[in-house]
């Protein structure tokens, strides 16, 4: 059974930094994508940033590009996102997800409806 758990959230001033975990688990697979995702309170979902296991490929939102880093520790099937210059809004719950569909993995990795499993969330605030 495919197992995601995030770690790493937290309360951090504007300006400040955080690394997000996702430790993968239960599965055997190469063919593969771990996406990030977060959800503010009145908000839709929103795809931050993507990373595709079979050659590292990565992807990021409009509004964290050149502020989130995300990488990834294959030998412990773990995903990073580095998140650096915080600011307020970006506070909210992060996800991260799992996707096998083609897809999702190679064209369009910003649809929540496409990953088919996720972890708990981890809450990042960010104060102003």
């Amino acid at each position: 059974e495919v197992q995601l758990v995030e770690s790493g959230g937290g309360l951090v001033q504007a300006g400040g930094s955080l690394r997000l975990s996702c430790a993968a688990s239960g599965f055997t697979f190469d063919d593969y994508a771990i996406a990030w995702f977060r959800q503010s309170p009145g908000k839709e979902r929103e795809a931050v940033s993507s990373i595709r296991n079979s050659d590292g490929d990565t992807s990021y939102g409009d509004s964290v590009k050149g502020r989130f880093t995300v990488s990834r520790d294959n030998a412990r099937k773990t995903v990073f996102l580095q998140m650096n210059s915080l600011k307020p809004e970006d506070t909210a719950v992060y996800y991260c997800a799992l996707t096998r569909r083609w897809l999702a993995v190679w064209v369009y990795w910003t649809r929540h409806s496409d990953y088919d499993y996720w972890g708990q969330g981890t809450q990042v605030t960010v104060s102003s």
